[in-house]
This record gives C-alpha cells, structure tokens and sequence, in this order.
C-alpha cells in the first residue's frame, strides 16, 4: 500500500476510537420505581409485609426504628474516566406507625442530595500533633519506666 492510504487508514482509525471514547456512559443504580406499584402502597391500609410483598426489600432502614424504609433509584451518567454526574434520583421514603401499618409514602427528587467534599488530604483530628521524630524517637526511655505498665520480671508480678 502506498504511504497516503496507510496515513488515511490511521487517521480514520483513530477518528472512530477517539468518537467512541467521548460516548457518555449511562448508568441506574438501586431501585427500579414501578409507578403503579408505589402508588399503590395506602397509608393506613398497608403493613409492613404488605409493602415488603409489593415492593421489596427496601434499599435502606432508619437507623433508630423501624419506622422508616427507603427506597432509592438514582440514574447517572459520564464521559470515560470521569466521576458520574447524577442526572435523577427518586427517593421514596415509607412511614410505619407503631403498630407497624404504613403511615405515609412520600417522594422526593435530587434536590435533597448531600455534597460532601473531602477537606484536603488529611482528616484532621483532635489531640497532639506529632511530628515524624517524635513518633520514631518518642518511646525511647519510657519501656520499663515505673508506672507504664511495662517491663518486670518475665512470667509475672515480680514476687
């Protein structure tokens, strides 16, 4: 093959891969919301094994009760490497009185989303700061000193 139709080949191979690379990835993670059977969950009618029937294990429990259960559907979406960008997301969160009847069945959008972002590379702590010499020279005298719990004869209390 002469040089321009090799030079043209590569470069058409290399136009597909790079446009293929750029194609957003699109992803669902947890619950799959059946419109019909959410709205068919009553307040006041249902149990807690009637809703576990109808929709399942729930995504997540109220930690302190039993008197919430969660039901989480979240779509995403990114371009190759990048972290993924929520697009939607439907929480639907289901009340138990004490009794164990449902109470109430609400949704909610993305907008309740929490942002954490991480505070530099560290977590900082309270305590003393140490520097590296005194975390590496630091217990140098005190194995064996009276009154830290170390040392002594092997085997015992010494008597």
């Amino acid at each position: 093959m002469p040089f321009p139709v090799r030079l043209a080949g590569c470069a058409a191979l290399l136009v597909a891969m790079g446009g293929t690379a750029c194609a957003p990835i699109k992803s669902h993670q947890g619950y799959v919301i059946d419109k019909e059977l959410v709205d068919s969950v009553q307040p006041g009618v249902d149990t807690r094994e009637s809703v576990m029937q109808t929709l399942g294990r729930p995504t997540l429990t109220s930690q302190f009760n039993q008197g919430e259960w969660y039901y989480v559907s979240r779509d995403s979406r990114n371009f190759g490497y990048s972290d993924p960008k929520v697009r939607d997301q439907t929480t639907i969160r289901v009340r138990f009185d004490a009794n164990g009847n449902v109470a109430s069945v609400e949704k909610m959008g993305k907008e309740l989303i929490a942002s954490v972002d991480p505070y530099g590379k560290k977590t900082p702590t309270l305590g003393r700061k140490r520097s590296f010499f005194s975390d590496l020279f630091g217990n140098i005298g005190t194995v064996g000193a009276p009154g830290t719990g170390g040392g002594g004869p092997p085997g015992g209390s010494g008597q």
